[in-house]
């Protein structure tokens, strides 16, 4: 049962880092990578590294996609 529940996070994390990548636009891209970022919290918790989850939640979840929303509304300045 772990085995599967490993595969799948495997699979779910591939596919979320090419939607990251495949991504276009810069507000959706930060959504999914916060996404992609959660996922692989998930999966270094499943195998059995919380201090490593912990960490990526921090940067890969909130920091990452906090400072590329801060740079978008930085370089798009008065266009909207």
């Amino acid at each position: 049962m772990i085995k599967l529940v490993q595969v799948a996070l495997l699979v779910l994390v591939a596919v979320s880092g090419l939607a990251v990548v495949l991504v276009k636009n810069p507000l959706r891209q930060a959504i999914v990578i916060s996404l992609y970022g959660m996922l692989l919290a998930v999966l270094f918790l499943v195998f059995q590294a919380p201090d490593v989850a912990l960490s990526i939640t921090a940067v890969g979840a909130l920091a990452l996609p906090l400072m590329t929303l801060l740079a978008l509304a930085k370089t798009r300045g008065g266009e909207e």
